[in-house]
């Protein structure tokens, strides 16, 4: 990841709401890593898309992350989607 990261958050979002989207984010950079737990990601997924459910936002703030450190939380989430549980992701 590159340095200085700037999280696609809004500031409609309450702190623990701002909290669990660094979390997801910070596991999409952790599969590019060393990888990340399958369930685990998938949870944090299911806990993104209550935050933004909206496809549209989804899609934007997947593509606000991936242009400053080249890492596709897509990717990662297609992926652990397909993977059987217990899985590491690993990109």
């Amino acid at each position: 990841m590159k340095n200085e990261v700037s999280f696609p958050i809004s500031y409609d979002w309450s702190k623990d709401e701002v909290v669990d989207v660094i979390h997801f984010y910070e596991a999409i950079d952790q599969a590019y890593k060393k990888g990340v737990d399958r369930d685990l990601m998938i949870g944090l997924y299911k806990r993104f898309k209550e935050i933004v459910p909206s496809k549209s936002e989804e899609k934007q703030s997947f593509k606000d992350y991936e242009e400053q450190t080249d890492q596709s939380p897509y990717h990662v989430v297609k992926k652990a989607k397909e993977a059987s549980p217990e899985t590491i992701i690993k990109m």
